[in-house]
């Protein structure tokens, strides 16, 4: 048996929610800045890329298996456009006047960029970095960082080209695609940095806050903070307890404070990344977490947690707990009567930013949820779209025994994409949503790619009003399908992890540098200075 080890003064673990005093206290978080937001990977980014109607759109996507295989694939959207006239009548002239009506459609195609075993065990998590910043003449364009981590200890760094092959590359690759059964198309300005060895213990979450900082947490309860003077790791067990390791931790868009949820404990714990230090310890309500279905005989921990606009949002086995600044429970988010099935698990989380609405200065943010069944749940948590629990039956009331009485209210159910009706019944272990925008109309829509252990990576496209319900608007149900799927590529792996971005258009009088890397020293400066 593990000794248990001589811990610093910490501060005591504390219920949320317990005391007056502590509702008003809230997490101190300076507002972050514009480049900050763009930056932070803890939710999807809130800046969309601008793309032409027409202009064909390259996405990126990066996948890790239980097999040990990182897969690389570009998916390259072409929209077509096309035109059909309709004849009808006038109410002035009897001849019938002509309507032109134009519809857009896509059309996808795989190619392979990247396919090797890139660990001795199975790939856990991966991160993507903020590309490096465009310099004029630069030699091999941008760049962006890929980390992965796995069960074996292991922490592999690549640097991989934020633009689409060029013509060339494809043009010497015709004989390589002429023999393979799929499209092959290498990039050869992709490139292996190196290995971190700085934990002992299963990899499992990996982010970059900004280009310069990599953050991990693994099962050897550390999280190592990186800091002026030295790399000191945070130990997340209780006072006096063995840690079990640590299952996610997020970053606040304002890169100063941090929280991380760990295993079998019923606590989150506040970090203050400036200093290194553990700030408070939060523990979860146990009403609450009855309520989840967190009960006695379940451990009551927390599996992943991304920070909002102004919440935070904390998944458990089968539920969603969403926290204010204050950090009280605001809602939960899986009740079976909104969600209309029974209670299914929950693999990952995001946030998404619908961009402002009329007459609002606010950007606004709904939940997504990748459940066990194959769906993407769209939820609103604004307090003014929260669902009171319902009423106990009356046969309840009369019931001798005091039952249980739920409190806390639920998020709208906007939209879901996938499920059985899309032809999806395998589970979705982790989703990426790219929004893009229409240089013309302003219009903003969003790519998203799934994947699941079935080892199918699909691309869905959603349009600007599928995540947005209206009450004016006539036959708009809460909870409708939504989105298009626009293809599916078989991998033949069983996918963990994912992560995807639209590839940015060769600048044109670009010099292409097979070989050369460009040095990053100024730009690791420039986003510490941000």
């Amino acid at each position: 048996m593990a000794n248990k080890r001589k811990r610093d003064n910490a501060p005591e673990s504390e219920p949320v929610g317990k005391t007056e005093q502590q509702s008003t206290k809230k997490v101190k978080a300076p507002a972050p800045t514009k480049a900050a937001r763009a930056s932070s990977n803890s939710s999807t980014s809130a800046t969309p890329f601008k793309v032409g109607n027409t202009s064909p759109i390259t996405i990126q996507v990066v996948a890790g298996s239980y097999d040990r295989v990182l897969h690389g694939i570009t998916a390259t959207v072409t929209p077509t456009t096309t035109t059909t006239t309709t004849a009808t009548p006038s109410k002035n002239n009897k001849k019938k006047a002509a309507a032109a009506e134009s519809k857009t459609s896509y059309k996808v195609s795989f190619a392979d960029t990247f396919l090797f075993n890139a660990h001795a065990s199975a790939i856990r998590c991966l991160a993507l970095s903020p590309p490096s910043a465009p310099t004029p003449g630069q030699k091999g364009g941008q760049k962006i960082l890929l980390a992965t981590g796995a069960t074996d200890e292991r922490i592999n760094i690549y640097n991989i080209s934020a633009h689409p092959p060029s013509a060339k590359a494809a043009d010497d690759q015709k004989l390589l695609n002429s023999i393979t059964p799929r499209p092959v198309l290498e990039n050869p300005k992709n490139r292996e940095l190196g290995t971190l060895l700085h934990h002992s213990s299963n990899i499992t979450r990996l982010v970059f806050p900004n280009r310069s900082k990599l953050l991990s947490a693994s099962e050897d309860s550390t999280c190592p903070i990186p800091k002026a003077q030295g790399r000191p790791s945070g130990d997340t067990a209780a006072l006096g307890a063995v840690p079990a390791g640590v299952n996610d931790f997020a970053v606040h868009p304002s890169n100063k404070i941090m929280i991380s949820v760990s295993k079998g404990e019923r606590s989150m714990r506040l970090w203050n990344l400036e200093t290194g230090k553990k700030s408070r310890v939060l523990n979860f309500p146990k009403d609450v977490l009855m309520e989840i279905g967190e009960g006695k005989h379940s451990t009551g921990e927390a599996r992943r947690i991304v920070w909002g606009e102004d919440e935070f949002a904390v998944t458990f086995d089968r539920d969603v707990l969403v926290f204010g600044m204050d950090c009280r429970p605001r809602c939960r988010v899986m009740r079976e009567d909104v969600v209309g099935t029974k209670m299914t698990k929950v693999h990952e989380i995001k946030y998404v930013s619908l961009g402002k609405e009329e007459g609002q200065e606010e950007e606004k943010h709904v939940l997504a949820v990748a459940t066990e069944d194959g769906r993407i749940l769209f939820f609103d948590t604004a307090e003014s779209e929260l669902i009171e629990p319902p009423a106990p039956k009356e046969e309840e009331q009369q019931h001798k025994t005091k039952l249980f009485e739920a409190k806390t209210p639920n998020a709208k159910l906007i939209a879901q994409l996938g499920g059985k009706t899309a032809g999806v019944s395998g589970r979705i272990k982790d989703f990426t949503i790219l929004p893009v925008e229409d240089e013309e109309s302003g219009k903003r829509s969003w790519f998203v790619a799934s994947a699941g252990s079935d080892g199918r990576i699909r691309i869905w496209r959603l349009e600007s009003g599928d995540l947005r319900v209206r009450k004016e608007e006539e036959g708009v149900k809460a909870g409708r399908q939504v989105g298009e799927l626009l293809g599916t590529y078989e991998t033949e792996n069983r996918i963990t992890c994912l992560g995807a971005f639209v590839m940015i258009p060769r600048p044109e009088g670009s010099v292409e540098s097979e070989y050369e890397f460009d040095s990053e020293e100024s730009e690791d400066e420039e986003s510490d200075d941000e």
